[in-house]
């Protein structure tokens, strides 16, 4: 009669013990899943800070067709598309902050400080995005009979 109980007993432990095997698996596969997904995330998340950043190198390129007058409404380049890709994309407004003058090591105020604040929104896939926000200041001769645009564009050649 012990024989038999054994022989019972037996099954029922290897059953058990595929059972936790089974969940051990099934916990192990929905881990890596989720891993997966958060490194993808993260692929995208990243993908949208570079979005943004090309949003602020192109505000840079185009600077000097921002009003230079404190009461203007932000200059927008509304939304575009990176380069080489159809889901990435970014917003930029640039707006005029302030001049300053008496900028250090120059002397008899020759020069003039031309301050913008330009703000961008990356966006990419999975809806992931970022924002960045630039201060440029652009140096250009104070004076001269030029607009300030033209001093502006003068500057950064």
């Amino acid at each position: 009669m012990s024989a038999r109980r054994q022989g019972g007993a037996a099954l029922v432990v290897g059953l058990v013990l595929l059972v936790i095997l089974t969940l051990l698996a099934v916990a192990g596969m929905s881990t890596s899943t989720t891993e997966l997904l958060m490194a993808g995330n993260e692929q995208f998340r990243r993908t949208a800070a570079q979005s943004a950043t090309a949003g602020i190198e192109e505000a840079i390129a185009a600077i000097s067709t921002v009003p230079t007058s404190p009461s203007a409404d932000p200059t927008e380049a509304g939304r575009q598309t990176v380069d080489g890709s159809t889901v990435d994309r970014y917003d930029t407004r640039t707006r005029f902050v302030d001049t300053e003058t008496g900028l250090p090591q120059s002397s008899a105020d020759k020069f003039v400080g031309f301050h913008f604040e330009i703000e961008s929104d990356g966006a990419s896939a999975r809806n992931a995005r970022d924002r960045q926000v630039q201060g440029v200041m652009v140096v250009a001769g104070a004076g001269g009979g030029q607009s300030v645009v033209g001093q502006i564009g003068t500057g950064l050649e």
